[in-house]
């Protein structure tokens, strides 16, 4: 069954993804597509516990979504958030004519350690040139780094009838500036979108 929805990230008018952002999984309800009409509104909620991050991330999310949006900050207080109410959510829904309710929350994060070989470079000619090199040979010792993995899951829902249409998770390694990985994750999410053809 065809399933029609606003929530469609405007895949050509992002950055292309960068390396340290990448899709780990994603889930498409058989045969839901989407397809943008006037008649769709989304409402995009960012469960974080940090409200100037929640602000950031709903911001920046709504400003990636083609048609209508809403972000719930304006509406929905950060301790209506924190208590979860879900009878409250669904009136605030039907009160504001909401189609779809993209949702994004922070799952896990990991911490990764993984050993950097060192390098060896030498000179292979006569006793010369050794000598002329003092030692003949340089290189930097091996090292292990650690990296913080930070796992990201976005869902996308129709509030009629109340259904989870696509779910995909991102994978963010050492994420440096918010703005920059929403936009990442924004960008990894709508060209997943289009390879489960849930974005036509």
């Amino acid at each position: 069954m065809k399933k029609s929805i606003l929530a469609a990230f405007i895949g050509v008018t992002l950055l292309s993804c960068g390396p340290s952002t990448k899709i780990v999984k994603s889930w498409v309800e058989p045969g839901a597509t989407v397809t943008a009409t006037p008649e769709n509104n989304t409402l995009v909620i960012s469960l974080v516990k940090d409200e100037t991050s929640r602000r950031v991330i709903e911001d920046q999310l709504v400003k990636k979504l083609a048609g209508k949006s809403t972000a719930s900050y304006t509406i929905l207080s950060s301790e209506a958030i924190k208590q979860a109410n879900e009878e409250a959510l669904s009136q605030m829904v039907t009160q504001g004519k909401y189609t779809h309710i993209l949702l994004m929350r922070l799952a896990d994060i990991e911490k990764e350690t993984s050993y950097v070989p060192g390098t060896t470079t030498g000179y292979y000619g006569g006793y010369g040139r050794y000598y002329g090199y003092g030692a003949g040979m340089y290189g930097s010792p091996g090292y292990y780094t650690t990296d913080k993995n930070y796992f990201v899951e976005t869902m996308v829902y129709s509030t009629n009838p109340n259904k989870l249409l696509w779910t995909g998770t991102t994978k963010t390694v050492n994420p440096s500036k918010m703005e920059k990985t929403v936009n990442e994750i924004a960008t990894a999410v709508s060209e997943q979108m289009k390879k489960d053809g849930f974005i036509k």
